[in-house]
């Protein structure tokens, strides 16, 4: 409360000094709005006193920032904007400006503020930190890699820079430097959980298995962490302990968690354990995790694009290719017609026509597809 009271008789006196019109500004009642935080009554209280285009540098500034604390990130971009003008390098400003564009989704101009500041600031931490997570797309990470690098040099135990950094170097199969950035930052701080298991995956890639499982054993005491549960049981599998991954791999699927790859690596348990038959059964999960539901569907579409453009030989692979999939009544509907109409095969016309209706189609999505099956099957049967 001290440093507030400080802040506004300072505040008073300056804005009494820069008075236009010889209208004094009425210090106490400036002061009891900024203390009720009434910021938009302070704002339009000074835009009644300088008007709408002061030229003093610490007026606007100040309207800047209470327009900004009133959450009118329009007012206060136009009042800073004016002060940016006048100093161009001020960094309270270049701060202000690059976060308001940045909350208004206008990255480049926040970008470039943020740029300024570190021309003028070339140690500034939090400023690499915030361009860093401005680049977030993966073609982007080289110029984030840059952003972090000089973030992490300044302070290497800063967990979410070390993290991101980690990260991004992984991106680019650099694990050794990985490691190290995560390592250093858990030694500044051992309880850091999240670092501890971000460096997991690291160490697996460097076949450092037998720090994941002391890692991983200790950090799944403190909850069944699905990541930390897949790292753990890799590593199992890499020092040939079959059995306890299995059982980790396992707590994923009961947990409806596992995917392709850690049905993968049970199978592989399994076989390793020549436990044949439960290979087997996690091989085709395997297979079926890997297949989109959606395949076949996909297939359809492609051999009806294929049909539209008149490339039959192509279409009629392409409608076979989604059976290997997965059987789907749209698609044994789009064969049985594309063989009927563009083939003229009306052997193979009815008999995917029948195997149509017995793939059991919607009665009420597909009733007018049903009912043209009927009708041609019995016109097919009539020509035999």
């Amino acid at each position: 409360m001290k440093n507030l009271f400080l802040l506004i008789t300072l505040l008073g006196l300056n804005l009494s000094l820069y008075a236009q019109n010889n209208q004094a500004v009425d210090k106490e009642k400036l002061f009891d709005f900024y203390q009720s935080q009434r910021y938009a009554d302070a704002a339009q209280y000074l835009k009644s006193i300088y008007g709408e285009e002061p030229d003093d540098f610490k007026i606007l500034s100040q309207m800047g920032y209470c327009f900004l604390m009133a959450g009118n990130n329009v007012e206060a971009e136009k009042f800073y904007g004016r002060a940016y003008i006048l100093q161009p390098q001020n960094l309270p400003i270049l701060f202000s400006l690059a976060s308001i564009n940045n909350k208004r989704g206008n990255t480049e101009k926040a970008r470039k503020y943020y740029g300024e500041i570190v021309k003028t600031d070339s140690n500034n931490f939090n400023v690499y930190k915030l361009l860093a997570n401005m680049y977030s797309s993966p073609k982007e990470d080289s110029v984030k890699l840059i952003y972090l690098l000089k973030a992490n040099k300044i302070n290497p135990l800063e967990g979410d820079v070390a993290a991101d950094l980690a990260e991004v170097h992984s991106n680019y199969q650099q694990y050794e430097k990985a490691y190290d950035v995560l390592d250093i930052a858990i030694k500044g701080d051992s309880d850091n959980l999240v670092l501890q298991r971000a460096k997991l995956p690291i160490a697996n890639q460097l076949k450092r298995y037998a720090e994941v499982i002391a890692s991983g054993e200790k950090l799944l005491k403190d909850g069944a962490d699905a990541g930390v549960i897949k790292d753990v049981a890799k590593a199992y599998y890499y020092t040939k302990k079959y059995q306890k991954a299995i059982d980790l791999f396992k707590v994923l699927e009961v947990a409806a968690m596992q995917n392709e790859a850690t049905l993968y690596y049970t199978s592989l348990s399994y076989r390793a354990l020549k436990n044949y038959q439960q290979a087997a059964i996690y091989t085709k999960k395997t297979i079926d995790e890997a297949i989109s539901p959606n395949t076949s569907s996909y297939y359809s579409l492609l051999g009806l694009v294929y049909e539209e453009n008149n490339q039959l030989s192509l279409a009629n692979g392409a409608y076979k290719k989604g059976l290997q999939f997965k059987v789907v009544p749209t698609l044994y509907y789009r064969m049985a017609v594309f063989y009927d109409t563009k083939l003229k095969q009306e052997k193979n016309a009815l008999k995917y026509y029948n195997l149509y209706l017995k793939s059991k189609p919607n009665l009420t999505d597909d009733k007018e597809e049903i009912k043209f099956t009927k009708d041609r099957i019995a016109q097919l049967n009539l020509t035999d």
